[in-house]
């Protein structure tokens, strides 16, 4: 109930995914079943897959996420996430009030065993790969125990999900050499050396674009700024090179010329084709779907989930995240609190 173009492009999107996917066995719509309904019924014929499931209130924009949570029981985040911890669904996909749906999910399913924190991975395209930033947003704050759990599921989400076969994972710093960083990301460093990563020591900002790492580790302050910046940048590069190429006759026969290298470009940079970042480290799994995903962001957003489930990502993420303790105990090497913590 919480995207930008209504019921209808959610449904339809939604249907898409289920013709493209036998293999879901129940595919739960949750909020107000009357809009639901009248969506419905702008298609023709109704997969016999597709569940409704009543919620009379919705998490609003400007609602504060803990409080409303706990206030609007009736909530279609709400519902949908008890349909996870009841054991009726395995995923769940909104477009919502992410505070709302890290509260939620967070507050009602609780970390896998051995998780601290729940992480948002972000897929980013580049020219030659995709990375997967995380913390995207969930941690302001953090401790390195933290960013290193981090790492962890950050290379199982490549592996498991892009298909890499050996993730190399970065830590996001002021430099790359190693004695630069501040006390949360020399601790990480530290900790990361420890356990059973690919690990390439520090990037910096200069770096993610040159094909080095396949997964960036940071808090989720310093991610969120990464992600909103890079996003900005895009849009704002699109729309400089517009202005540019278009000023005059010569220009626009140019831009002509190059219309396929920028569709090409535009298609890859496409955010829906994503279908939104998972939140790792939580029993079930949640994806955070873009609130302006239009049809093909929905059907991405509902692949993702069936690969999450299909590839038991959360099961991997359990065994890793074990092995990785028992690393730093046998190599007697603690977590020290990071000054920012």
């Amino acid at each position: 109930m919480g995207g930008d173009h209504g019921c209808v492009v959610v449904i339809d999107g939604v249907s898409q995914a289920l013709q493209a996917h036998p293999e879901i066995t129940e595919l739960f719509v949750v909020g107000n079943q009357a809009e639901i309904e009248s969506a419905l019924a702008k298609r023709p014929g109704q997969d016999s897959r597709l569940r409704i499931v009543h919620a009379s209130e919705v998490l609003t924009m400007e609602d504060k996420p803990a409080q409303a949570v706990r206030k609007k029981r009736d909530a279609s985040i709400a519902r949908a996430v008890d349909l996870v911890k009841q054991g009726k669904a395995d995923a769940i996909i909104s477009q919502g009030n992410t505070g709302g749906i890290l509260a939620a999910a967070h507050l009602k399913l609780r970390t896998l065993p051995g998780v601290d924190r729940p992480g948002i991975a972000t897929v980013i395209p580049t020219q030659e790969n995709n990375f997967v930033l995380i913390d995207s947003g969930a941690n302001i704050d953090c401790k390195p125990l933290h960013l290193l759990q981090f790492a962890v599921m950050g290379s199982v989400y490549a592996r498991e999900i892009l298909k890499v076969k050996n993730p190399r994972v970065g830590i996001l710093s002021v430099g790359t050499e190693d004695i630069k960083g501040n006390d949360l990301t020399l601790e990480a460093f530290r900790l990361c050396k420890e356990v059973n990563l690919n690990f390439v020591g520090n990037i910096e900002g200069y770096d993610l674009f040159k094909n080095r790492v396949d997964v960036v580790v940071c808090d989720g302050f310093v991610g969120n700024i990464v992600l909103k910046t890079l996003e900005g940048m895009a849009k704002g590069i699109f729309g400089w090179l517009k202005a540019e190429l278009t000023r005059n006759p010569k220009r626009k026969m140019g831009a002509l010329l190059a219309k396929e290298a920028f569709k090409t470009i535009s298609l890859r940079m496409d955010p829906e084709a994503s279908g939104g970042p998972l939140l790792l480290g939580l029993n079930g799994n949640v994806l955070k779907s873009h609130g302006s995903a239009r049809e093909r962001g929905i059907m991405n957003a509902v692949r993702v989930s069936t690969e999450a489930i299909q590839n038991q990502i959360n099961q991997v993420i359990c065994r890793e995240i074990a092995d990785a303790n028992e690393r730093l105990a046998a190599a007697k090497v603690f977590p020290q609190p990071a000054a920012v913590a």
